[in-house]
């Protein structure tokens, strides 16, 4: 099998392509491709399985969240083609479904892992492998998007600025929501998030009964809340424990789907994508079960 390292440097570190070139060296049949802008990856390797019909290709996703979207895009519904991770980026919810980055950082393992066929999230004409989700989190990395390269705002205070406008502006979002055709809840809602993975916003436990090969979408709907409220409860979202903390159970939506609507009630919706945002009236989010090969290494003795 070939392996195919897809390197962002944008998000990547300099020693982490340290790391990769040396692997390189070890191992005969790996190559290295360094992304030049956004969706490069997904055009990239499209392009590389189109090219090589009859070979095994496998491309390690080599920074975050993004690029990880990006390289299972473009491994989506080809059989001879999977991916696995290699998180250098900052952002690395995907990875810890199977335990940290840690399992992911031997090189080794990674080319030795054998695929199996896992869940994608089909929304509109974008693929989502972790977590598609709207409301407060996603108003919190629009602003950090927006303020990231300002002075006095960015870096890491991005996110901080992004907490504080979205405790501000963003304690409600209106909208509809249907689950495999019936009405499920229209009003204000907090968050919601539609997972096929486990963690969304680097650290919190969104869908902790989620697993990617059971052909179900989680759906976890928290309504509007206090901004007191918020303080108090916000820990078990982070543990995810809100399906059981009593405290959550009139506050709470869950269930089970394959597949969803969601319409915004006043103007365009932003929702994140895998860390991305994007804005639309309305989204349809399905499962496609078993469409993307995933090679996972071995965990650690």
């Amino acid at each position: 099998m070939k392996h195919i390292f897809i390197f962002n440097p944008a998000a990547g570190q300099g020693r982490a392509l340290t790391t990769i070139q040396d692997a390189l060296l070890r191992h005969g049949q790996c190559e290295l491709y360094e992304t030049r802008c956004p969706r490069d990856a997904t055009a990239y390797i499209q392009k590389r399985i189109a090219a090589e019909p009859n070979e095994r290709l496998c491309f390690v996703a080599c920074g975050g969240d993004g690029t990880i979207n990006e390289v299972a895009s473009g491994v989506a519904g080809h059989e001879n083609a999977c991916f696995t991770v290699y998180p250098c980026g900052s952002g690395n919810d995907f990875v810890k479904a199977f335990g940290g980055r840690d399992r992911f950082m031997d090189i080794d393992a990674l080319i030795a892992a054998e695929p199996a066929p896992i869940d994608i999230l089909r929304v509109d004409d974008h693929w989502c492998i972790n977590v598609f989700s709207f409301g407060f989190d996603t108003s919190v990395l629009k602003t950090m998007n927006a303020v990231k390269r300002k002075p006095l705002m960015g870096g890491k205070r991005a996110y901080y600025v992004g907490i504080l406008h979205a405790l501000m502006k963003s304690m409600k979002t209106g909208c509809t929501v249907t689950v495999d055709g019936e009405p499920f809840f229209a009003g204000d809602i907090l968050l919601c998030t539609f997972a096929n993975a486990q963690y969304v916003g680097g650290s919190f436990k969104c869908a902790p009964r989620a697993k990617m090969d059971d052909g179900l979408i989680e759906v976890c709907l928290v309504k509007p809340i206090s901004r007191l409220s918020f303080v108090k409860l916000i820990g078990t979202y982070t543990e995810g424990t809100h399906l059981e903390d009593p405290r959550m159970k009139d506050i709470v939506r869950y269930t089970r789907a394959r597949k969803l609507t969601v319409t915004s009630a006043k103007g365009l919706l932003p929702v994140s994508l895998d860390g991305e945002v994007i804005e639309r009236k309305s989204f349809t989010v399905e499962i496609v079960p078993g469409c993307v090969n995933f090679a996972l290494p071995k965990a650690k003795e």
